[in-house]
């Protein structure tokens, strides 16, 4: 029996999840003697069922129900293309060993290599705003192009968004799943996987196949994002955000944490403001991450790709009050001066043109329109 076999036995026991492996490895030094020995002390804290499988394998070992499994599940990481990375061999991400209690096994579907490319964690909120969507793509596309893997978790929102940026600049990307890696959760990204897989990056995930997408797997799979990186960028987040535990996460591993400020408006900055006052570097270009990450960037240009219509006097007066941060309606009624109806009209034909987008109680401009804005002024 070799280690990786034991490894994944003794991690299909219900109750031993990565903490408790690795206590057992500081005691037995190595996973088949911490599997064959297993102490009696700790078995008996352990669910009946994995008590059960236990003292099977003590009888029965390579004809055990344990031991059948992990035969199974080799074989069916055979069948379906996946990768199995143990703790201990030469290519498993040497940041990602760094940290306390690090996975002892990754599945992993894609290319291997890509592990060990720099990575950028790029997080945020899955109700992101269109603001908040540009920057993650146009910040990920940058770093890409900087030669950065950029890491985040195939989530709604501004995962995605990121993932979808690297693949823009034909760079590698990185999704870290809370679920078996063939069980893509949200089916919504399976094409996204399909395309990151196809493109040169991967997709990775501790928990065995079949494992479904369960609230108790995101902090693990939040603590393997971070763990990959150099840095972790917060684009947008709630105060009560998951992608805060895994700024804080990064903060522990002794990663660089980088936070986009917004509105005081803006809900979804509430996050980010908050990680800035905690010490988290605050950025405005994509520059300031991979300057600070050792990166080699080119200047960065004004992402707008679309041919540009001239905007009348009414468009760029209203473009440059909202420069300073989102407004309301009675605001910018009260400096235009045009009635609700003509603004409202305009506001609807810029909102469609992709220069601002709506927010409870005002409109704020998007990184088109502030590009724009920037360009024009």
């Amino acid at each position: 029996m070799d280690a990786l076999t034991a490894s994944m036995a003794l991690l299909r026991l219900e109750g031993i999840g990565p903490a408790r492996y690795w206590q057992l490895i500081e005691h037995f030094a190595c996973p088949v003697r911490a599997l064959q020995q297993f102490p009696q002390t700790l078995l008996l804290k352990l669910p009946d069922r994995a008590q059960s499988q236990w003292r099977e394998f003590a009888r029965l070992e390579a004809q055990s129900a344990l031991l059948g499994w992990v035969e199974e599940e080799h074989a069916r990481c055979a069948e379906s293309g996946v990768q199995l990375l143990y703790c201990s061999d030469t290519d498993y991400p040497a940041l990602l060993k760094e940290i306390s209690r690090p996975p002892p096994i990754l599945y992993l579907r894609g290319r291997r290599e890509s592990l060990s490319l720099p990575q950028v964690a790029i997080v945020g909120a899955r109700r992101a705003t269109v603001a908040g969507l540009d920057n993650a793509r146009s910040f990920a596309a940058e770093l890409a192009r900087a030669g950065f893997a950029i890491t985040s978790g195939l989530a709604l929102g501004v995962d995605a968004a990121a993932h979808q940026g690297a693949l823009q600049e034909e760079g590698a990307t990185i999704a870290v799943l809370g679920s078996g890696v063939d069980r893509l959760y949200p089916r919504r990204n399976q094409a996204l996987a399909g395309q990151i897989v196809d493109r040169g990056g991967a997709i990775i995930s501790e928990l065995p196949l079949g494992s479904g997408a369960e609230a108790k797997n995101f902090p693990r799979r939040n603590r393997i994002i971070s763990g990959l990186s150099m840095g972790v960028l917060l684009v947008e987040a709630a105060l009560r955000s998951g992608s805060l535990i895994t700024a804080r996460l990064a903060l522990e591993q002794n990663r660089e944490v980088f936070a986009i400020p917004g509105s005081i408006h803006n809900p979804m900055a509430k996050g980010c403001h908050h990680l800035i006052r905690e010490g988290a570097t605050l950025v405005e270009t994509s520059g300031d991450v991979a300057l600070q990450l050792g990166g080699l960037l080119a200047e960065p240009t004004a992402d707008i790709t679309e041919q540009e219509v001239p905007l009348n006097q009414h468009q760029q007066f209203l473009l440059n009050m909202l420069a300073g941060g989102p407004r309301n309606i009675e605001q910018l009624a009260r400096d235009t001066g045009e009635s609700s109806g003509e603004l409202i009209a305009l506001l609807m034909q810029m909102e469609l043109e992709g220069l601002l987008e709506q927010l409870p109680g005002g409109y704020q401009l998007t990184s088109r329109g502030a590009a724009y804005c920037t360009q024009t002024a």
